[in-house]
């Protein structure tokens, strides 16, 4: 028997950043997001050799060991460790699982795409197929959250567990003491579709790490920053009023509002932007992009710009002069899966 599980990356459209405490606990965030056709996959295979092994086959990673021993969460492939290791103890009364797993992803890390978040999420996904957890979507995405952020102790908030296990697009709520709504959209067909007409992704080449960037953040918000709190509490406004115009169909608002949520984001820390994503974004603006932003916490990865139709091909032909690559894509309406083969 092999299980086979995947789950969809997301792009953050408003109010990422709200999602991370102690800003959520204190204020409540707000978020509006998207997943999109690129995944992050897990093959897991059951042993009978006694032993785990653990590859990324995408990093060129690999972790081996014996099934019985405890399972040091470090890296090498720290996710999957933990990972690992909760559902040996939460859902398999303590008891070894041998088996092989072995995992890659659509997008690589560092994208600003949800990549780690999104792959705790498969990898939950394929145990749940094996084992037949009674689990729902709310209880996936939790778990998920719980092991990356807390078990593996990484920085980091908590939207991208929810958009991978339940797909679509979702306006979110977080509130504290860990209490999350997930709301789906109800978006016309034709709106749809003029949102993927609009979308260019810009992959900068720049992989970063959110948690370093999320730490200044937090900081920031602890000292009771005031530019910090006030970017935040623009970027949860920002993330009510895009909702709106998404549900409408005004893409005029929801370019000026996506223009204004990305000069509120800059001013959450240093290094949100850099001097190549300021000059990415001037150059898509200058051949017909509406708005742009960085998908993620920032400093690298992904650049998401929202074009006028007649423009795309203008604003697409302008990026790839430059260093990176440039992409399309289509928003998913599932979200996580597993299956069996026998």
């Amino acid at each position: 028997m092999i299980i086979r599980s995947r789950a969809p990356l997301r792009l953050g459209l408003a109010g990422g950043g709200t999602d991370v405490s102690p800003y959520c606990d204190e204020y409540g965030g707000a978020v509006l997001n998207a997943t999109i056709d690129l995944y992050a996959y897990t093959i897991l295979e059951p042993a009978d050799n006694g032993r785990v092994h653990f590859r990324a086959a995408d990093l060129d990673r690999e972790f081996e060991a014996d099934a019985e021993d405890a399972m040091e969460i470090a890296d090498p492939l720290i996710l999957h460790r933990a990972v690992y290791r909760r559902i040996v103890r939460d859902f398999n009364g303590g008891r070894p699982l041998p088996c092989r797993l072995t995992s890659f992803c659509d997008a690589p890390p560092g994208s600003g795409l949800g990549t780690s978040s999104t792959m705790v999420v498969s990898l939950i996904q394929a145990f749940v197929e094996w084992l037949n957890l009674p689990l729902g979507e709310y209880e996936v995405a939790h778990l998920a959250f719980e092991i990356e952020r807390i078990d593996a102790g990484l920085g980091g908030g908590r939207q991208d567990q929810y958009a991978a296990t339940f797909g679509g697009v979702n306006f979110m709520e977080f509130q504290a003491d860990d209490r999350v709504i997930v709301n789906p959209l109800r978006v016309k067909n034709w709106i749809m579709s003029e949102l993927e007409t609009s979308l260019v992704l810009f992959d900068s080449g720049t992989s970063r790490s959110s948690a370093t960037i999320i730490a200044e953040q937090t900081a920031n918000l602890r000292r009771h920053s005031g530019t910090t709190l006030e970017a935040m509490h623009e970027l949860k406004a920002d993330a009510f009023l895009m909702k709106e115009c998404l549900l409408r169909g005004d893409f005029d608002r929801l370019a000026s509002c996506m223009r204004k949520s990305w000069d509120a984001k800059k001013r959450l820390a240093d290094n949100v932007s850099t001097s190549q994503i300021d000059h990415v974004v001037q150059s898509a603006m200058a051949a017909g992009a509406r708005a742009g932003k960085v998908s993620g916490a920032g400093g690298g990865g992904f650049v998401t710009f929202l074009v006028d139709p007649q423009r795309r091909v203008d604003v697409i032909r302008t990026l790839a002069k430059l260093d990176g690559r440039t992409t399309t894509c289509h928003i998913t309406g599932h979200g996580s899966e597993g299956w069996k083969l026998f």
